[in-house]
């Protein structure tokens, strides 16, 4: 059965995927020989949390994700230069 998600569920779970999308495709840039088990870490995170219904919680752990992404994003940065 499909649930109907509320406008608020809706735009927190469509930021989710945006995240998750993001943080796949910075992955893509690590070494060869560990980009696998960042996209198996990255995928288990969302795993993780993915039956929290806890909106509060959701955005918390949204802005949680984005840091991690920035970060990941800078140490490739700085191991390509």
């Amino acid at each position: 059965m499909v649930h109907a998600l509320d406008l608020q569920s809706f735009i927190l779970r469509a930021r989710v995927l945006k995240l998750y999308r993001q943080a796949l495709k910075i992955a893509q840039r690590a070494p060869p020989d560990v980009r696998g088990e960042l996209k198996q870490s990255i995928r288990q995170e969302m795993e993780l949390n993915s039956e929290c219904n806890d909106k509060q919680k959701i955005r918390y752990l949204i802005s949680e994700g984005l840091e991690k992404v920035k970060r990941l994003d800078e140490m490739l940065d700085m191991q390509g230069h």
